[in-house]
């Protein structure tokens, strides 16, 4: 089980840290980009420190921040941040050949920053390339893409458990805290937060903890809204069909029969791999009284209209073509997709989220075949 630090506690150690009342001078050589805007943050407050935009082709920024404070410098419009801890030694930035150098703490911070970049994108490239591909060459390759997806996830997640490993008695840890903790099971997170190593109490990772310990309670109260839906009558809503015809989710459900009501996109790739699974389930059920409804999360007709044909979906579709504005959203409290609700006869919600095994397993209970 996760270990929860309290937000007042969290307060209190990072204004001990902020509020020390001696701050270090940072010196940063920056080498390349003339005339672009250059900003330097610290990374636990978020806070900006500088913004250069002088045009020398080398400059030299200098500024003060908390000792041993996360900062982070990037080029306003460009895809690359570089990191270094200040500790009172000068840095050298050069986006000529992406590369960052200093004391010995910032030249290992770098060096891990690469990879870890190296490693995004690679993965990037993969999802590009895959999107690029025609529908039925992503069908066909789609177990490949899966495998070589999750190969170069697990590569990152080594990487950041090597960052771990490889520095228990530095701050080093601390520079990736947020990606650290993404990447870690409950008891490695409670390890990582609660050690007594340098790392665990810099502001960079206290502050990655709040943010953590943020996300699972928005989650919590999703899924809790969620499961307090189910048991209940189904929210009516009223959206256009693909010909542009108004209709209410009352017209289909609490009418005598089983209805489940698929909320997806044609952008979102898991959507998508899931769908089989929601046609064959419709093939093998609807003779017997299943009903599907599909409401998209779209913003682009054509988009929506191609993947209804390319998937093969025959059932009713609805949307107001407002992608995460609509109105479906904020009935349901839907955050993410592929999402749906199962409705009885009634027009009660007896479950939702049901996928892949799942929703063939609830399906054969209820029509018993």
């Amino acid at each position: 089980m996760r270990r929860f630090v309290t937000i007042a506690a969290l307060s209190c150690m990072t204004l001990l840290g902020a509020c020390s009342g001696k701050q270090t001078k940072f010196e940063v050589a920056v080498v390349g980009a003339p005339g672009a805007t250059v900003n330097l943050v610290d990374v636990a407050t978020q806070g900006n420190i500088v913004t250069s935009t002088e045009k020398a082709r080398q400059r030299t920024i200098t500024g003060k921040a908390d000792p041993m404070a996360l900062i982070s410098l990037a080029q306003e419009d460009g895809d690359k941040t570089y990191l270094f801890f200040n500790d009172g030694t000068p840095v050298t930035v050069d986006f000529t050949n992406g590369s960052l150098s200093g004391s010995e703490l910032n030249n290992k911070v770098s060096y891990y920053n690469s990879m870890l970049g190296a490693i995004m994108r690679g993965m990037e490239k993969t999802v590009k390339d895959f999107q690029a591909l025609s529908p039925e060459e992503q069908q066909a390759g789609e177990e490949e893409f899966r495998s070589l997806f999750a190969s170069i996830g697990e590569s990152y997640d080594d990487m950041l458990h090597t960052i771990v490993k490889d520095n228990p008695d530095n701050l080093i840890p601390a520079a990736f805290a947020g990606d650290i903790a993404m990447s870690l099971e409950d008891d490695e997170l409670e390890a990582f937060f609660g050690s007594d190593a340098p790392y665990s109490s810099h502001p960079a990772t206290l502050a990655a903890k709040a943010k953590l310990d943020e996300q699972n309670a928005r989650w919590a109260e999703i899924e809790a809204a969620k499961q307090e839906a189910i048991g209940k009558k189904f929210t009516d809503l009223e959206e256009p069909d693909t010909e542009g015809n108004m209709h209410k989710l009352s017209e289909f459900l609490g009418k005598g029969q089983w209805v489940f009501v698929d909320f997806w996109a044609s952008w979102c790739g898991p959507c998508r791999r899931e769908m089989p699974n929601v046609v064959a389930a419709y093939k093998k059920y609807h003779p017997l009284g299943l009903e599907i409804v599909g409401l998209s999360f779209d913003s682009d007709k054509e988009a929506w209209l191609k993947a209804i044909k390319d998937l093969e979906m025959p059932w009713i579709h609805l949307s107001d073509l407002k992608g995460w504005e609509t109105v479906a959203s904020d009935a349901y409290n839907i955050k993410s997709i592929p999402s749906s609700l199962l409705v009885d006869p009634e027009g009660t919600i007896v479950a939702r989220d049901l996928r892949g095994e799942a929703l063939g397993a609830k399906l054969e209970e209820i029509f018993g075949k």
